[in-house]
C-alpha cells in the first residue's frame, strides 16, 4: 500500500454542529456545499464530517463505539509562540482547552483543544519538522 492520506473523516453526531464549530472556531471555509456530508480542504488532504450512523453503515460495521476514539489530530506550528497565538484566538472562541500548551520531554511544545463532540486536536510546535508555506510536512530533521 502507498505511503500517503488524501481524506480523513470524523464520524459525527451532529452534522450542522460541528459543520459550525469548524467554520466559526477554526475559521475554516467548506470545499462545497455538499447534502449529508461536510467537506474542508487542508494542506494536502480532506477532512470530512459525515453522520457516524452513516459512516458506520458506508464501513458496513455496526455504530456502538462509546468513549475516548483513540485518535487526534494535529496541527503543527514553525514556533512556540504561533502555538501561543493558535491558543489565545481559540480561547477567545471559547474553545474547550483540554490542555495548555507546554514544553515536553522530546523537545517539543503542545497543547489540546476538542471540537463540540470531543474530537482532540493538538496544537503544535515540533523542532524535527521543516514545513513549507501552507503547513505541508517537508522534512523530518
Amino acid at each position: 500500500m502507498k505511503q500517503f492520506l488524501t481524506f480523513l473523516t470524523i464520524g459525527v453526531n451532529d452534522l450542522e454542529k460541528m459543520k459550525t464549530f469548524y467554520t466559526e472556531k477554526f475559521g475554516w471555509t467548506p470545499l462545497k456545499d455538499s447534502d449529508g456530508i461536510v467537506f474542508f480542504k487542508l494542506n494536502g488532504i480532506i477532512l470530512g464530517l459525515f453522520p457516524k450512523e452513516e459512516l458506520a453503515e458506508d464501513i458496513g460495521i455496526p455504530e456502538d463505539g462509546t468513549g475516548f476514539k483513540r485518535v487526534a489530530f494535529a496541527s503543527n506550528y514553525n514556533s512556540e509562540d504561533e502555538v501561543d497565538r493558535a491558543f489565545e484566538e481559540l480561547r477567545k472562541k471559547e474553545v474547550k482547552i483540554i490542555r495548555e500548551p507546554e514544553k515536553v520531554f522530546w523537545g517539543g511544545y503542545r497543547g489540546y483543544i476538542a471540537d463540540i463532540e470531543n474530537n482532540y486536536w493538538e496544537i503544535a510546535y515540533n523542532p524535527f519538522l521543516v514545513l513549507d508555506e501552507t503547513g505541508n510536512v517537508i522534512t523530518h530533521k
